[in-house]
């Protein structure tokens, strides 16, 4: 339901930005690296229209990032949070055409290279809110 879906998505919102948020004083080039080499992807799972390779991608970015912040209890919950997310983002994705990354991602990378904890977490909240909107539409 349109309910359950936005609470889902405040908790992810609230946990997965503290998560950005612990994991930034240990990013390093070897993070962001990784993170870019990911969100690339990404790029080929639209191409190729697959949206469980594109979930599984995109799930894969914010997870190399959140094991950062090695707050192991709060990774579990977050994942625990997508898991019941799952068959929602299978159906949507499966009809979505998307032709292009959404920024967020970018914006994530950027952030983590600038040590930007604001621009940061505004990038994380933004990813999240988006998929909200994508899923509720």
């Amino acid at each position: 339901s349109h309910d359950r879906i936005e609470e889902l998505a405040a908790l992810r919102t609230l946990i997965e930005v503290e998560l950005a948020s612990r994991a930034l004083p240990r990013a390093h080039m070897a993070l962001i690296e990784r993170l870019q080499t990911i969100n690339n992807g990404l790029t080929d799972m639209i191409q190729h229209q697959d949206p469980v390779g594109y979930i599984r991608t995109n799930l894969e970015f914010h997870r190399t990032l959140y094991l950062r912040a090695q707050a192991p209890a709060m990774l579990a919950m977050t994942e625990t949070v997508w898991l019941q997310f799952g068959p929602t983002m299978r159906q949507h994705y499966g009809r979505l055409k998307r032709k292009a990354l959404p920024p967020y991602h970018r914006m994530i990378i950027a952030a983590l290279k600038a040590g930007d904890e604001p621009g940061l977490r505004l990038a994380v909240r933004s990813d999240v809110t988006q998929g909200l909107k994508m899923l509720l539409s």
